[in-house]
């Protein structure tokens, strides 16, 4: 009888440790996005709810760069994604398929992205990086990365290796990754439906070579497309739906869009980091670069407990869109009160994106 609650417990943490890491990402290379710029995408799951973007400045062995942190993280010890004053933009997805989940060491990839921001300015440096790391690296991971001459990959890495998948090395320019990798047993892992609800919806633009950072944080981002279904619940639906392999789920905490530079265009001024604090359906996107100023007070950790205003606010409003907090209600969407929150919410997106934009021409 204690072998077996025993393991109904470890498959009931199992089972929650993946739904708070269910991230879905993509890269897009220049020759598919609307401004020539390489595009670097993380729709990000995890188990909290709170997290902030800080800028850590340059030391004498350090670059500068700025990144997504989990609320509480006041050294900045783990970054979830970000870029840095050399043009190099870095973001992770776990993945499931890679190896056996028994390693002695783990959960090391916010390290390794710390790491990787700090002192690496291409995806060589990376490489080289992940070739002269001690052994278990501690990971199991997709990592996505840009760089300011426009490269992209992802890598998709485990305690021993990593296999390299170029952003050139795909006809259409575009790679997307969820939680498993394609270099291992591709019916193991998960994120597969997530994977090709967000195949369907960046298709058309793909074909139109037009994906814009807001074609992530205002679709993909607050799509509830479910491809197995071939059904969108974004704009019309029932009062109530169940949570289940949308992009975006109870555990989204983010969507962050990194735009690339172009040759002869200073990362610090001109690179942009978009992000969509909290959950992405009750969010809006605020433009971030590594200037001085360059981070909007609303997502730093100015209140306690090292939190962000912004994601204080957008973890209530999630809070509205999921009433039910007890039994399974976690798992119950009301999208009469989501919809009115999202489009609200993208208006601000548009407004800033356009501000922006206007901002660039002058």
């Amino acid at each position: 009888m204690h072998r077996y609650i025993l393991a109904i417990i470890s498959i009931f943490i199992s089972l929650c440790s993946f739904d708070a890491s269910s991230c879905t990402s993509a890269i897009a290379g220049a020759s598919r996005t609307s401004n020539g710029r390489a595009l670097l995408w993380k729709h990000r799951d995890c188990g909290t709810e709170h997290n902030f973007i800080e800028r850590v400045p340059q030391t004498d062995s350090t670059l500068a760069y700025v990144a997504l942190f989990n609320a509480g993280d006041s050294l900045l010890h783990e970054a979830w994604t970000g870029f840095n004053e050399a043009g190099l933009a870095i973001m992770n997805t776990a993945s499931y398929n890679l190896a056996p989940d028994t390693a002695r060491i783990k959960d090391r990839e916010g390290i390794i992205m710390t790491k990787a921001l700090q002192k690496c300015r291409t995806l060589s440096d990376f490489e080289h990086m992940l070739d002269t790391l001690p052994r278990p690296m501690g990971i199991q991971a997709n990592f996505g990365l840009i760089d300011s001459s426009g490269n992209g990959a992802y890598y998709e890495a485990d305690d021993w290796s990593y296999i390299k998948y170029p952003l050139d090395s795909v006809s259409d320019n575009v790679i997307i990754r969820t939680n498993y990798s394609f270099s291992r047993n591709v019916s193991d892992g998960f994120g597969y439906i997530r994977y090709n609800n967000a195949c369907h919806l960046l298709s058309p633009y793909i074909k139109a070579s037009n994906i814009s950072p807001d074609v992530f944080t205002e679709c993909l981002s607050r799509s509830f497309y479910h491809s197995v279904l071939d059904v969108d619940y974004t704009d019309d639906s029932p009062q109530w739906i169940v949570d289940q392999d949308f992009i975006p789920r109870y555990s989204s905490s983010a969507s962050v869009v990194i735009e690339g530079i172009r040759h002869g265009e200073d990362p610090v001024k001109d690179m942009v980091m978009w992000v969509v604090i909290g959950y992405p359906p009750c969010s809006h996107a605020e433009a971030v670069t590594l200037e001085e100023n360059g981070i909007p007070e609303s997502l730093r950790p100015t209140l306690p407990g090292w939190r962000s205003p912004l994601c204080e606010d957008v973890v209530t409003r999630k809070h509205e869109v999921f009433p039910i907090h007890h039994g399974n209600g976690s798992k119950y969407i009301n999208m009469d009160v989501l919809r009115s929150i999202s489009k609200q919410q993208s208006e601000i997106s548009k407004k800033n994106y356009r501000n922006l934009n206007r901002k660039k021409k002058k």
